[in-house]
């Protein structure tokens, strides 16, 4: 049975789980440290105004999985909602909290907290002794993450241009091509530290306009299109940055990371499954810190984060054009990546976490507490 499984509605109890299923589910070419666990609490606190007549609220939650990486320990809440439950998006396996109130509130403040445990382990493939084969079979369940989306579709100038970059490398196999959209994307693609929010990830919109710039989702959207439209499986990851980096400041946050939502990229390859790549945060530190591509610290990232994921990061879901229920007024999300809230059927300003009133907080758990 999948962690998923257990989640209910608990009040303020807490859930627990054993790791013993997750470690037994992992590939052996996978270099999950194991050993080197880090716990946290992850912590959103929403106040919503008491106007209206009702209100809506969903939070993405921890991807629960297993997907190597990382693991939920328990959730709970409390608060004030008339009505609240932990759930899955849609017929998905990723977990959401939704909550409702219905009429005026005594508090006249409609309120809810929701903690999560979980542990991450940094996340990184060896891939030099990938076999060089054209044609290794996929398996039926990969299929569908060739498919495109409303923001990542892989035809017209998404795939002319996906071509040229393999006709130009010479790229043969999957892990070859994999590597020179990669390349590309950070040799063509720039961070765009005015993007608001994460940025939309309109792929089409941006090869049309020769305007390779943004932040994470449209970076790493423009690896993704450019993969399916090659033939390999990928994915977007959506989620949020937990902790500081070890690798540079201005890639990790800790503490109030109510804007720090993150989204990281994978493609697939046989025989070794989901492989982690971050093109945009090669680009992030090389535009932060006024550093060329060519500067020795950006070499050693651009290598790094092809086939690594720092494990400062929590992973919610890689869901998009998805609808929210019960049946939202917002027409379908590209992605679910930030809390989402509704009064009287009007969306509040997901981006905006002062007016919308959600903080989000993060703290590493040393033994019984917390890191301060």
């Amino acid at each position: 049975m999948k962690r998923r499984d257990f989640i209910k509605l608990i009040g303020s109890g807490v859930l627990t789980f054993p790791i013993s299923s997750l470690m037994a589910s992992q590939q052996s070419a996978q270099s999950t440290d194991f050993s080197n666990w880090t716990s946290y609490r992850l912590s959103f606190q929403v106040d919503l105004p008491d106007k209206g007549n009702s209100a809506r609220l969903w939070l993405p939650l921890p991807d629960t999985n297993d997907p190597g990486f990382q693991f939920t320990q328990g959730s709970n809440w409390s608060g004030n909602a008339t009505k609240a439950s932990f759930s899955t998006i849609g017929t998905s396996a990723f977990p959401i909290f939704k909550a409702e109130w219905q009429g005026k509130q005594k508090s006249n403040q409609r309120h809810i907290t929701v903690s999560c445990i979980v542990k991450t382990s940094n996340h990184s493939f060896d891939l030099d002794h990938y076999p060089a084969s054209k044609n290794a079979a996929l398996p039926n369940s990969i299929k569908n993450y060739l498919n495109p989306t409303h923001l990542k579709p892989t035809n017209g100038i998404v795939r002319e241009t996906v071509h040229s970059i393999i006709k130009e490398k010479n790229a043969a196999t999957t892990l070859e091509q994999a590597r020179a959209i990669y390349n590309w994307v950070i040799d063509n693609g720039q961070y765009d530290e005015g993007t608001r929010g994460r940025g939309r990830g309109d792929v089409k919109s941006m090869l049309e306009k020769n305007d390779l710039s943004g932040k994470c989702v449209d970076l790493n959207s423009l690896f993704v299109a450019l993969a399916k439209a090659a033939n390999i499986p990928a994915r977007n990851q959506y989620g949020i940055r937990i902790n500081e980096s070890k690798l540079h400041p201005c890639i990790g946050q800790y503490g109030d990371i109510s804007q720090s939502q993150h989204c990281r990229a994978e493609f697939f390859l046989a025989g070794r499954g989901w492989i982690p790549v971050n093109p945009a945060d090669v680009l992030q530190v090389s535009k932060l810190e006024n550093l060329p591509l060519n500067d020795s610290k950006i070499v050693q990232l651009r290598e790094k984060f092809f086939g690594t994921w720092e494990m400062n990061w929590l992973a919610f879901n890689h869901a998009e054009d998805l609808s929210l229920n019960p049946a939202s007024n917002t027409s379908k999300l590209p992605f679910f990546m930030f809390p989402h809230a509704e009064i009287d059927g009007k969306t509040l300003d997901s981006l905006d976490p002062e007016s919308f009133s959600y903080k989000i907080t993060s703290a590493e758990l040393i033994g019984t507490g917390a890191k301060f």
